[in-house]
């Protein structure tokens, strides 16, 4: 797994629950590690031996985890640098829904050898939506929720999002939107500050 990866775990524990609780969780790891790089490999292993870590110390479902995980990762002041990244997406959600089956070769464009899980978009209509992932490590699909969910709210639509797995490493979230302007989103402008990436995090400072 890619160290920014795990890198991102790190930085959400702290980020979340404070500096103590990823003391807590490393140690209860056992794997020697207590800091993450961004740009080194890691063994798909340790990054899980982590995240069940953190859910055994946080006492909180993997998967529920995980979705936290995935606001966490467009919610954040820490990681403001990557929601702009996603609303260059597009001007809406649908526009945004849209664009997501290129997300992956638009990582690879600032970190070559960062491999997201495929993604790709299927619409029922106008509202119904399924977005499909397929990555060998299993949890992505929790994360796509907690990125779905904030992101229709900084869109301001109003939409249901359904996890559900499919045959072999295919995870997917059943998507159907109610309005897509049902609030006001929140502000975007091309020009805005950027704040510090995830391995930027205020704790490391």
């Amino acid at each position: 797994m890619h160290g920014l990866i795990n890198r991102t775990i790190q930085c959400f524990v702290r980020d979340t629950y404070g500096p103590q609780a990823w003391d807590r969780i490393a140690l209860r790891a056992g794997t020697g590690i207590t800091s993450f790089e961004s740009m080194l490999v890691y063994e798909d292993e340790v990054t899980s031996i982590f995240l069940n870590a953190c859910s055994a110390d946080l006492n909180k479902p993997l998967d529920g985890l995980l979705e936290d995980i995935g606001t966490y990762l467009v919610s954040h002041p820490n990681t403001e640098s990557l929601r702009r990244l996603l609303r260059f997406g597009g001007g809406d959600f649908v526009e945004f829904l849209q664009s997501l089956d290129d997300l992956p070769e638009r990582a690879r464009l600032a970190v070559s050898d960062l491999e997201l899980p495929e993604l790709e978009l299927h619409e029922y209509g106008a509202v119904d939506y399924r977005l499909v992932c397929r990555s060998p490590m299993p949890g992505f699909g929790h994360v796509l929720v907690g990125v779905l969910r904030t992101m229709a709210d900084d869109y301001g639509t109003l939409a249901c999002l359904d996890y559900g797995e499919g045959e072999g490493l295919e995870e997917f979230v059943e998507i159907t939107l109610f309005e897509t302007e049902y609030s006001v989103g929140r502000s975007f402008t091309l020009g805005g500050h950027i704040a510090q990436p995830v391995e930027g995090s205020a704790d490391d400072r």
